[in-house]
């Protein structure tokens, strides 16, 4: 990037002014204790839903999760290396690509048609570019093979220096509830200072820079990114939990399968139904020095979301509880800003 290129990041750190006013901090802290316990209320209707049924219908006996993960051991060994560092880049690999590649095709044949309306950044990726695509997807396998998996086999090492659960048996279903809190919270410290700091200026046009070639996401470059920065602001901040409390393999297999989801979310460029909002990382997208965190808390403290709470988009950003696409249920009037691709905010 020249010198008289405008910079894109954070300005050099400079400390903004942060909110003194308690009924925002109250709004955010309710918004991610909604998200905490909206998702552990699910997450306990969907196991004990879901154990009922696969049991009744495979007329599995005793505990259905503890049958299922004694039938991988059974199939593939108990080797707790083989299991941490091939079993989890597998297990990730699977997951990115079945839901990444469902949020690509609907951008590059721009169908169904009607789950347009739910486009955050209109009139964008229509379709989206092969040539840009392409060289996204070779990132990402870049990322996922190359640098995931030496990273695996360090995490392992360090993992087993710290201590962890090695055991056959699966953990009780409510310290795993209470093991996905803790990794929630650490992986919103480390990943909100992490990407901050790749946003300093001359980290950023380095490394964080190649992320934001897409102003307008796709679900799968959410690890489009310099491998560096992926080591330390992707990796790194969603292994902090599981490295803190000695988590067991499945547990850790679990979290990283819903981190990769909301990650993926966070980057789709649609705000769909009864998903959670999506909007304040895709305006990170759109200015670049807003919205660092993923709940939202740090971004307040620190005075990085002002923008974001001044627009339109701020008012969109909840979970949708109907079928009418908040662009619709908000919209945004008469500009007063510049449009950039369809979007004024």
């Amino acid at each position: 990037m020249a010198e008289t290129e405008t910079y894109q990041g954070d300005q050099g750190m400079v400390p903004r002014q942060p909110s003194h006013s308690a009924a925002d901090l109250w709004s955010t802290l309710k918004k991610a204790l909604f998200i905490l316990g909206s998702t552990t209320i699910i997450f306990v209707a969907l196991r004990n839903s879901l154990t009922y049924h696969l049991q009744h219908f495979w007329g599995a006996s005793g505990n259905f999760w503890q049958h299922q993960w004694d039938k991988i051991l059974y199939t593939f060994g108990d080797d707790s290396f083989s299991l941490m560092v091939y079993g989890s880049t597998i297990v990730s690999y699977i997951v990115y690509w079945t839901v990444g590649t469902i949020y690509t095709l609907m951008d590059v044949f721009n169908q169904p048609a009607f789950l347009r309306r739910y486009k955050i950044q209109p009139g964008t990726n229509e379709p989206v570019e092969p040539k840009k695509l392409l060289k996204c997807v070779m990132w990402v396998n870049f990322n996922q093979t190359i640098v995931g998996v030496p990273f695996s086999i360090f995490c392992y090492y360090l993992i087993c220096f710290r201590g962890f659960d090695r055991s056959s048996q699966l953990p009780t279903f409510h310290w795993v509830l209470f093991e996905l809190i803790v990794c929630i919270l650490l992986e919103e410290i480390g990943f909100y200072y992490s990407h901050r700091l790749f946003h300093h200026r001359i980290l950023y046009k380095h490394f964080h820079k190649l992320h934001h070639e897409w102003q307008s996401p796709i679900a799968i470059t959410a690890i489009y990114a310099h491998p560096l920065e992926h080591i330390i602001s992707n990796m790194g901040p969603v292994f902090l939990g599981p490295l803190v409390l000695g988590s067991h393999v499945a547990t850790i297999w679990l979290w990283v399968s819903l981190a990769l989801l909301s990650t993926l979310n966070a980057h789709s460029g649609y705000h769909l139904p009864f998903f959670p909002s999506p909007e304040a990382h895709d305006f990170h997208h759109l200015k670049f020095n807003q919205c660092y965190g993923v709940l939202g808390v740090l971004d307040l403290l620190h005075g990085t979301d002002d923008k974001f709470r001044a627009s339109k988009c701020f008012s969109r950003h909840l979970m949708m509880l109907s079928l009418v696409p908040l662009r619709e249920a908000y919209p945004d009037g008469k500009p007063q800003g510049k449009v950039i691709k369809g979007k004024q905010c």
